[in-house]
């Protein structure tokens, strides 16, 4: 037998507005409960059911009517990783968006949407964007999964007046100059905006050699629902005056496959050795 007599999950408030719900509570994010999940940072899952009906409340107890099939999970970051910033910490400086206009979401369980956006034409000299915001279409916050924005080669040449944007794979020789540097990303789980240390930011327009930039979105519609339109994207915030130094991403990691780095079941400890050759550590090819 197993002990759940304890309860520490504690309800604040509750209101209904507008056919929309809201319940309050707080719990310790470390209970100390062989029942309870610590509730760590980064991406945690959530477990909901709801049942159409309200409860009914007999000599002061409420009885819950039972939930159906209405049961969900949804994978959300309960605590940030750095305390990011205010947007109002930004508010009064130029900025530019790279984002999508109602683009209509297929009803495939996985989409990858790629589009080919340039930098306007308003900043004709080199800025510094200092910080960078997900745009999540709060329409899609379920189905957005993660995004990828990648520098295009310099000798890319794109007609600006019909930029490429369509199903990442039927764009495969087009886009094949915009695929090897990352310029940033988001991923579920990931806080929405991302502030660049004081002495750095990342160059932007001008005489900078990097004019166009592709985002691979991804749309994870495990429901396949239809009629869905999406506005997501990437908002840069320019900095007034150039910072020190430049910023950029350096990338790590498996690319074998998703079982290169997936952790058998009951494991404490996981190890992944990677390789890296010395040429690609070597300061100036950074």
């Amino acid at each position: 037998m197993v002990d759940n007599t304890t309860q520490d999950w504690f309800g604040l408030q509750g209101r209904e507005v507008n056919g929309w719900t809201a319940i309050q509570f707080k719990r310790l994010l470390d209970t100390c409960d062989v029942m309870d999940y610590p509730i760590k940072s980064g991406t945690n899952i959530v477990i909901y059911a709801y049942s159409l009906e309200d409860p009914v409340i007999i000599d002061g107890k409420a009885t819950i009517k039972y939930h159906g099939d209405r049961r969900y999970t949804r994978a959300i970051p309960l605590q940030s990783y750095a305390n990011p910033p205010s947007e109002s910490k930004f508010t009064g400086l130029d900025y530019f968006d790279f984002q999508l206009h109602n683009y209509s979401v297929p009803s495939n369980e996985t989409t990858y949407h790629c589009t080919v956006y340039k930098v306007p034409a308003k900043f004709p000299k080199r800025r510094h964007a200092i910080a960078h915001k997900a745009i999540i279409d709060p329409a899609n916050i379920d189905i957005v999964h993660h995004m990828l924005m990648y520098e295009c080669d310099p000798s890319a040449v794109f007609d600006d007046e019909n930029l490429p944007s369509g199903i990442c794979d039927d764009l495969g020789e087009v886009l094949m100059p915009c695929t090897s540097r990352i310029a940033t990303g988001w991923a579920v789980g990931g806080d929405y905006i991302n502030e660049f240390p004081e002495v750095a930011g990342y160059p932007v327009g001008g005489d900078f050699e990097i004019q166009y930039y592709v985002i691979q979105m991804h749309f994870n519609n495990i429901h396949q629902m239809s009629n869905r339109t999406d506005s997501s994207g990437m908002r840069f915030y320019l900095g007034n005056e150039l910072r020190q130094y430049d910023i950029g991403y350096m990338t790590l990691g498996q690319i074998s496959g998703a079982t290169a780095i997936a952790i058998p079941p009951y494991d404490d400890r996981l190890v992944i050795d990677s390789y890296c050759p010395a040429l690609a550590m070597q300061v100036s090819n950074l």
